[in-house]
């Protein structure tokens, strides 16, 4: 998000400039510089800021703490299962409204053989299958993998464990 522009307000000790030449600056023309008139609290040709400005009390830079305030530390997000499904469901929604969009838009009928297998699907139907057909694919693919690799770790830790007998 972005953070809308502001203007700088010289009473508020948060604006206050922090370089070395601010500091700099600010002795001589500042709130305590030598150039006071008498009956005012400010320098020369100034009012007090703090009464003349829109009803708010703010105290003035005299008064304003050295120390800038402890910056707070973002606010860190939880991630939960539920907000995980969430997140998950509301994709495949996308998905499938998309997926609807599709074949809504392909209802042209096209030939289609397979195995001697022959007829006349729409086109967007036909794809769908075939898209379908891959991801089972896939995951047969992947199965067969993860049995693999938790049968290597089960062999290893059924050797590594003590008191066991290996064959």
């Amino acid at each position: 998000m972005t953070e809308t522009p502001r203007r700088f307000d010289p009473t508020n000790p948060d604006d206050a400039p922090t370089t070395q030449y601010a500091e700099a600056a600010d002795a001589t023309t500042g709130p305590g510089s030598a150039e006071q008139v008498p009956g005012t609290d400010g320098p020369a040709g100034s009012t007090d800021v703090a009464a003349t400005t829109a009803g708010r009390a703010e105290p003035s830079r005299a008064e304003a703490p050295t120390e800038p305030a402890p910056a707070r530390a973002p606010e860190t997000r939880q991630v939960t299962r539920a907000g995980m499904v969430w997140a998950a469901v509301a994709c495949a929604l996308v998905v499938l409204i998309l997926l609807i969009a599709f074949i809504l838009q392909n209802q042209e009928y096209v030939q289609v053989k397979f195995f001697g297998l022959e007829g006349a699907v729409p086109l967007g139907i036909a794809l769908f299958i075939a898209a379908v057909g891959g991801g089972v694919l896939v995951a047969i693919a992947g199965a067969a993998r993860i049995i693999q690799l938790r049968l290597a770790a089960h062999r290893i830790r059924r050797q590594s464990s003590p008191g066991t007998r290996t064959r």
